[in-house]
């Protein structure tokens, strides 16, 4: 099915977009949307609980964080070995809906003095909300996309995350101070629903979307089918794989150095707004001053870039700045910087390494983007996390202040950026292995629908 010819002009102005891919990419920005728009309403709330129940308990927090992380990989797994992926996904969603109306129910009823506590165990549910859900989306969408596809098309899909997560932490912004926490909570359920909504519509595209000449078609009959394989394949097959290895460094060396500026923020909010609601809209105006900068980068230049130098380079550019941000920290270390810093980092990642990232996942085994990609994107992230959290303690604790921090993530950085230039090289190897291989099912976008076929094992 095609979209009408004013609509691909539209969309050609912005991007490379091919007959059929319209209303794909229509659902996709809608689902993804959805999701950032409901992260992005609670996100400026954990982090005025985070400095509310005290900075110097966040490595504990980041440390429960992991735990949840390794506790609720296995029962996903569960999930995506038994049941097919169009059930797994709003059952998955649904889940986390009923969490947060929890969360609202309790803070509408409990007595003030439980604030703290239901704070931190806030903070540490939406660390592990976040990276679920949106894992979820992304292997989804690999899962339906080509790697040809998403190399023109992934940046165009992150912008319709960016302009969720505006509107959501637009809408903290102005709201935080005159309504309660438990109805900005009521508003990212109702967001979580109607990314399942957009997530079936996408269902009903996926199969059109594969729709190509001489495809082989007999393959993509297949849709009640589940993933099947191990539940702990996430685990075994990451640590088998060079290549999901050297994905799971490219994150942890990300987080860990993300975790060394996240603790300087609360430490700046902390100091300057001794107020939970101005705290809460400080956060929130900083996440709408990074989503707007990733918006035009988005739309205007990701795909541009990648198709431009290729995926290596595009892959070296975010650890390339981080060198140069930390370095500039280790010589002036004031709040100006650090700002400056978080911000321009925070939007090269949403805007060029988060889509790239994705793309590394189009050469690998569909059970490898479920199960090996929620592995690598919740435990190893959350890893990262922890060793930053502690790290940062640890420096803080014998005395270097912003400037040792920042030295020490400047080599850090120097290990992600041979690392990205590594997996980039990586990936082109795979994809043209591929391209010379006949289409199996391993390498091949798989309709949506109620399931899909396992990999032949």
């Amino acid at each position: 099915m095609s979209e009408p010819a004013p609509a691909r002009g539209t969309l050609a102005r912005l991007i490379d977009v091919q007959p059929g891919e319209g209303r794909a990419l229509a659902w996709s920005w809608a689902y993804i949307f959805s999701i950032l728009a409901a992260y992005y309403v609670l996100r400026p709330i954990r982090d005025q609980m985070g400095v509310a129940g005290g900075i110097e308990n966040l490595p504990w927090l980041f440390t429960a964080t992991l735990v949840g992380m390794l506790a609720l990989n296995l029962p996903f797994a569960y999930l995506v070995k038994r049941m097919p992926r169009a059930r797994f996904v709003p059952i998955t969603y649904r889940f986390f809906a009923a969490n947060i109306l929890a969360f609202a129910l309790t803070l509408y009823l409990a007595p003030a003095e439980w604030g703290v506590w239901i704070g931190r165990v806030f903070f540490v549910w939406l660390s592990i909300f976040n990276l679920f859900v949106v894992s979820i989306f992304w292997a989804t969408i690999v899962d339906v996309f080509s790697n040809a596809q998403g190399k023109r098309l992934f940046g165009f899909i992150a912008a319709g995350a960016t302009l969720g997560a505006i509107a959501g932490s637009a809408t903290t912004a102005i709201l935080a101070k005159n309504v309660p926490t438990w109805g900005l909570m009521l508003c990212a359920v109702v967001l979580l629903e109607i990314a399942v909504f957009c997530m079936r519509g996408l269902a009903a595209l996926s199969t059109q979307l594969h729709e190509v000449p001489g495809r082989d078609r007999s393959a993509d009959d297949g849709q009640d089918r589940t993933i099947g394989g191990s539940v702990l394949a996430g685990v075994t097959r990451t640590f088998a794989s060079p290549y999901l290895l050297n994905i799971s460094l490219f994150l942890l060396l990300f987080s860990v150095t993300s975790t060394f500026l996240y603790f300087e923020q609360a430490g700046i909010a902390k100091r300057s707004f001794p107020d939970r609601g101005a705290q809460t809209a400080f956060f929130a105006s900083v996440d709408l001053a990074v989503n707007v900068l990733t918006l035009g980068i988005q739309l205007f230049l990701t795909g541009r870039i990648v198709n431009r130098i290729g995926v290596a380079l595009t892959l070296a550019i975010l650890p390339a700045f981080s060198i140069l941000g930390f370095a500039a920290l280790a010589v002036w270390p004031t709040i100006g910087v650090i700002v400056a810093f978080q911000v321009l980092r925070r939007a090269g990642n949403f805007a060029i390494a988060r889509p790239v990232r994705e793309v590394l996942f189009t050469v690998v085994p569909r059970e490898d983007r479920y199960k090996a990609k929620s592995f690598i994107d919740t435990v190893v992230y959350r890893l990262g996390d922890q060793v930053g959290a502690w790290s940062f303690t640890g420096i803080q604790g014998v005395g270097f202040g912003s400037a040792g921090v920042a030295s020490a993530a400047i080599p850090l950085s120097v290990a992600w950026l041979v690392n990205s230039l590594w997996l980039g090289r990586a990936q082109d190897r795979r994809r043209d292995e591929q391209a010379t291989e006949p289409v199996g099912e391993s390498a091949r976008p798989m309709p949506f629908g109620r399931g899909a076929a396992s990999p032949g094992r």
